[in-house]
């Protein structure tokens, strides 16, 4: 069985940048994506935060200069899935597809998914109307009508971010109050930008090939259906850790996110998370390539230590 000094688990920005800056530190590394690299970058239409890129860039045009710039550097690539991580400090053992393989240390960088609604016409206008992220994508329906689905902090807090660009916001949620904390039920219930639909689920996304324009809510109450005329939506139930294959040894917070420390070391020696997978407040490109170029640093870091 082979016995790499690193492996890095996940494509996003977060494995990316880990898997960079370890094979420019000359380690031995095994770099594991199931998919193509970039993760939820491939599902973004334009980002226009990430610094170096004023006028915005394809998301999948991000990923692929990801990936070019780990060509000429020596590791040894898996394209399958990780079903199981087996945890013993200096020796962890991988499962990849039906593949054992051993690491010294290794870095999870696996990401988070948006939980989604599940109804027609989500997938259709992902990217082209449809988002989970308000500070991604909220600069592109500038003066527009949007909706916001969800009940939480996040999409209260997110409402009122999108409030200071959009022309108008319909806030929809299934019940008749909110969850989110009550200094942000106060702010959504008196802005002037912002429509309570209140008892309402989502029934369906509908437009054409330009994008979206209107989404379909029924009242729980009544059965009675409307359109709302949105350009955008934005869905805010929730995001799960991509972590079932981890052992349950790893400590993680409420939702099932890791927790790590400052070098984002787990609780098991030589465990490491960077990017979405961890619990943190900011999930963003910027912030996943901060996450993964200090989590090889601090591999470097440890691999010295064993070496010692």
């Amino acid at each position: 069985m082979k016995v790499y000094d690193a492996v890095v688990i996940g494509g996003g920005p977060a494995g990316v940048t880990a898997a960079l800056y370890l094979a420019r530190a000359g380690v031995s590394l095994a770099w594991i994506e199931k998919l193509a690299p970039g993760g939820q970058v491939l599902s973004t239409e334009v980002i226009d935060n990430y610094p170096g890129f004023p006028k915005g860039i394809k998301g999948y045009e991000l990923a692929d200069l990801f990936e070019a710039h780990l060509d000429g550097y020596e590791m040894d690539r898996y394209h399958d899935e990780v079903f199981e991580v087996q945890a013993e400090p200096g020796e962890h053992r991988i499962k990849v597809g039906e593949e054992w393989i051993t690491a010294r240390s290794l870095a999870v960088c696996t990401g988070a998914r948006w939980r989604k609604l599940g109804i027609e016409g989500e997938e259709r206008f992902a990217g082209k109307g449809v988002s989970y992220c308000a500070l991604c994508d909220g600069n592109f329906f500038r003066g527009q009508d949007v909706a916001c689905i969800g009940g939480g902090n996040t999409a209260l807090e997110e409402s009122l971010y999108l409030a200071k660009m959009v022309n108008k916001i319909y806030l929809v949620h299934r019940r008749d109050c909110f969850r989110g904390d009550r200094v942000y039920q106060d702010k959504v219930m008196s802005h002037p930008k912002i429509e309570l639909v209140l008892h309402a689920v989502p029934q369906s996304f509908i437009g054409g090939d330009e994008g979206l324009t209107g989404l379909v809510v029924q009242d729980v109450r009544t059965g009675k259906v409307k359109t709302l005329p949105v350009a955008g939506a934005f869905i805010f139930i929730g995001q799960d850790p991509e972590a079932r294959f981890l052992p349950s040894i790893l400590n993680r917070d409420a939702s099932g996110f890791l927790l790590t420390d400052m070098s984002m070391q787990t609780n098991i020696p030589g465990i490491f998370a960077a990017g979405d997978i961890c619990s943190k407040a900011c999930r963003q490109v910027a912030t996943a390539v901060g996450d993964g170029a200090t989590a090889a640093h601090s591999i470097r870091l440890y691999l010295e230590k064993l070496n010692a």
